[in-house]
């Protein structure tokens, strides 16, 4: 027997031994996601990572071979994604080889797709190895190393035009999936950047810094522009006397603040109208802002969140301190603080009611927020800026997809689409806060309870917080 296995292992890939699964969600109730709808008492019959047959449960029957879950007052969302992500094995702070356990925790949390924002020859190998279901992972997309005018990190600092089409066809040659830029990028090299990726068939994606590009411009390119970077400003009067807002790092600027008492809402419909002529797809990634920004968390708030033992406690204790000195935290009033967040969720309003595909990144694992569950905040987020529950759900399922070109593979329950599956005790559609409440995850047709999913949490928490080292002289 063992021998057999043995030759079996080497006749057929791995990635498909593990996904030969044939299921079966008996009397589920099921959110499409095709259209608003909810089909009740259903039964969805998945085999090979591909669902195959959805029908009334009191007519389809589960096949003798399928692993039946019981579907019975519950109900089968598709995977959510988060277009917005990092893993904090990025940094050098952490090791590397915990990068698998990250991803088993954005998959606990239901989350089957995920872009990660600012490319490395790392997520590309782990990109390989979620394909070829070598490892348990969500499907992965990820744009470049970011382009940006000055040394941050792990990026391309482009200086000149050269520079700035050199690191366009790098990235795309290196097989990253998007172009990412960010800050510090003179309007020219971005215009070179955006010139480059046109001819090459690669999306530029990322910030729309106003000191140097601004939204007008990454309009014009048809830049998918995360954040709502720029909006701000945009929404300036002409006899304002300053020329930035609140967007990206000007956040930090404490004059920066006093920009609220000259800003014009009335212009608010005329910019979602725009948004959508150049780019429908947004990713406001608002939970993250209002969160981190917005409003002020106490010690006990963070202490209590179910995220909060993955950080070591030196990381814990920095983001304590962070928010005990950062004069920006500290000085700019509650007040002004709900005004910026009232005018973020009026934009992302009417930008939805203009017909914009709004999409759900949660921009983690800074400030003490980590993937996975950060997803969830960000759905409640849009829900509180006035989106329905199925526009949410939307965000966070179809439209990632639409965007990304999968949505023929994935993104809604449908015969043949690949079984990236949610079953939530409780309906969505009535309360979103019910995507936190699940029975189980599946993964590319691989069923896993509820109780297996709580095990790798319960196990990455202390891999992940025990991976933690100072970072030496020489890498910081």
């Amino acid at each position: 027997m063992k021998s057999l296995f043995l030759f079996l292992s080497i006749v057929i890939p791995f990635s498909l031994v593990i996904r030969a699964q044939t299921a079966a969600f008996v009397g589920v109730n099921v959110i499409p996601m095709d259209r608003e709808r909810l089909m009740k008492n259903q039964t969805v019959i998945v085999r090979n990572g591909v669902i195959i047959q959805i029908g009334d449960a009191a007519k389809v029957k589960a096949p003798k071979d399928a692993t039946v879950v019981d579907g019975k007052g519950k109900f089968l969302l598709p995977g959510l994604v988060d277009m917005h992500t990092h893993l904090l094995s990025d940094s050098d702070e952490y090791d590397e080889a915990i990068a698998p356990e990250e991803l088993r925790v954005m998959v606990a949390n239901g989350v089957t797709t995920v872009r990660f924002m600012i490319g490395t020859p790392e997520l590309l190998k782990y990109r390989g190895r979620s394909a070829a279901g070598e490892i348990v992972a969500p499907t992965i997309y990820v744009a470049s190393p970011h382009i940006t005018g000055r040394e941050q990190g792990n990026n391309f600092v482009v200086t000149t035009v050269e520079e700035g089409r050199e690191a366009v066809r790098r990235s795309k040659a290196d097989g990253y999936d998007f172009i990412k830029v960010t800050t510090f990028i003179p309007s020219l090299i971005y215009e070179a950047v955006v010139d480059e990726a046109k001819k090459l068939g690669i999306r530029v994606v990322g910030h729309a810094d106003a000191r140097y590009v601004g939204v007008e411009r990454a309009w014009k390119a048809g830049q998918q522009i995360e954040h709502l970077d720029g909006y701000m400003e945009m929404l300036l009067k002409p006899e304002a006397p300053m020329k930035h807002s609140i967007s990206d790092i000007l956040i930090y600027g404490i004059d920066n603040w006093k920009s609220l008492d000259y800003l014009d809402e009335s212009r608010i419909p005329e910019i979602a109208k725009r948004t959508v002529e150049s780019n429908a797809f947004v990713d406001p990634t608002h939970h993250f802002m209002k969160n981190s920004f917005g409003r002020l968390r106490t010690e006990d708030e963070m202490r209590a969140q179910p995220d909060f033992r993955f950080y070591p406690a030196k990381v814990q204790a920095t983001w304590f301190d962070f928010y005990k000195r950062n004069r920006m935290i500290r000085e700019i009033p509650l007040e002004k603080r709900a005004r910026w967040i009232a005018l973020r969720e009026k934009m992302i309003r009417a930008i939805y009611d203009a017909g914009g595909k709004l999409m759900t990144g949660s921009d983690t694992p800074e400030f003490l927020w980590l993937y996975g569950f950060g997803l969830h905040h960000e759905l409640k987020a849009l829900k509180d800026s006035g989106i329905s529950n199925y526009g949410v759900l939307t965000a966070g399922t179809r439209n990632p997809h639409e965007f990304l070109g999968s949505l023929n593979k994935a993104g809604t329950i449908e015969k043949g689409k690949r079984a990236d599956l949610i079953l939530l005790n409780a309906n969505p559609l009535d309360n979103i806060e019910a995507t936190k409440d699940r029975s189980g995850v599946m993964l590319k047709g691989k069923w896993y309870t509820q109780a297996e999913l709580d095990r790798w949490l319960d196990e990455a928490a202390t891999k992940i917080s025990g991976s933690y080292h100072e970072p030496t002289k020489a890498s910081e």
